[in-house]
């Protein structure tokens, strides 16, 4: 398979969404519901406010399917990167509101304030996208402070098995605070919390 083709049930579901298929926009919001509400809620902390941008998100889906660009990865990741920027754009109104009724703050403190919680999303939606392995790994050496010789031992992998997963894990991690700066999208791989 070409490396820019995306997986079968992304075409299908893509196919499906052009055709206007109602069950295929109900089958997308299954999936990535949680998704959606959770990065939503990770940038605005507000359980009303993220249910707003989840329907967004969804309405956005449905009007516009032919912005979901293949090539630019997963529909999970199109998804993902269509909630940031929502819900990036209802913070930054809100905010914006709140500094002007209250006749405090800056823009510089706004913008300050979109990149920590833009960085922040951008985190979880790795955590939450990250492969197994890379996470098991991760999850030993940084919570439960084992050194590398250990994590091999816990997980049943050679010691280079093991430095290898701690350090592609760290890398992923490492591109939360450019890719979310920078706009681009996050990587859709399929592990979920």
């Amino acid at each position: 398979m070409a490396k820019d083709t995306p997986p079968r049930w992304d075409r299908r579901m893509h196919q499906r969404l052009s055709r206007g298929e109602a069950a295929a926009l109900g089958e997308l919001y299954d999936r990535y519901a949680s998704l959606v509400h959770g990065l939503a809620h990770r940038v605005l902390d507000d359980d009303d406010a993220a249910d707003r941008v989840t329907r967004e998100v969804f309405a956005h889906v449905w009007e516009n399917p032919d912005t979901y660009d293949p090539k630019q990865g997963s529909i999970r990741s199109w998804v993902a990167k269509v909630t940031q920027r929502l819900a990036v754009q209802r913070l930054r109104r809100t905010e914006a509101e709140a500094y002007e009724a209250r006749g405090e703050g800056s823009a510089e403190e706004l913008e300050q304030k979109i990149s920590r919680v833009s960085v922040a999303a951008r985190a979880d939606y790795i955590v939450r996208s990250m492969p197994t392995p890379l996470w098991d790994a991760l999850e030993l050496a940084y919570f439960q402070r084992r050194d590398y010789r250990q994590t091999a031992a816990d997980l049943g992998v050679t010691e280079d098995e093991a430095r290898r997963r701690l350090r592609l894990g760290l890398q992923l991690l490492a591109t939360a605070n450019t890719q979310a700066r920078s706009g681009s999208s996050p990587p859709g791989n399929g592990r979920s919390l």
